[in-house]
């Protein structure tokens, strides 16, 4: 049987955690993985340099993705893609089970985002979010992956990705 891995990528303040909740949810076998929950387990005093955080993150999301396949899960991931994709999905495909991987990258217009995130209270994000949506964008071979959500609602949202999942062929 095949199993599906749902990436769902983008800037801060985009929705990511409300629509990989929401897609999650109308699976009917699945788990959620978090990536900023495996970012904070680092904790203490030294911290490692942000490439070797990042490093570790994405081991483990590996992990944790392969052992809930082989468990007949379906795995929904919440976290930001920027050079990994494909190096996750030969892993995947190293996983023993057959995994088909859709890919989202959600994006919203500058102001939106900037407004959205000014809501939460992490104006701090901002320049981040910012800068991760111009490089998210102008990546040519994110153009068939990215998802406007300017406009739209989370329900909305979850509804049209789960009619229109998009695969991804490395």
């Amino acid at each position: 049987m095949t199993r599906n891995v749902y990436i769902i990528s983008g800037p801060c303040g985009v929705g990511k955690s409300t629509i990989t909740k929401g897609i999650a949810h109308k699976l009917e076998k699945a788990v959620l993985v978090e990536g900023d929950l495996l970012s904070a387990m680092f904790v203490g005093e030294t911290q490692p340099a942000w490439e070797e955080k990042l490093s570790v993150v994405w081991l483990n999301l590996s992990s944790l993705t392969k052992n809930f396949l082989l468990k007949g899960y379906d795995v929904v991931i919440d976290y930001v893609v920027e050079e990994e994709l494909e190096w996750f999905s030969k892993e995947l495909h190293h996983s023993g089970v057959d995994v088909t991987l859709h890919y989202y990258i959600l994006r919203a217009d500058p102001e939106v985002l900037v407004e959205r995130i000014t809501k939460r209270g992490d104006t701090d994000m901002i320049p981040r979010s910012l800068e991760l949506l111009h490089q998210l964008e102008n990546k040519e071979e994110n153009a068939h992956y990215l998802f406007d959500t300017t406009n739209k609602e989370p329900i909305v949202i979850i509804e049209e990705i789960a009619r229109n999942i998009t695969d991804y062929y490395p």
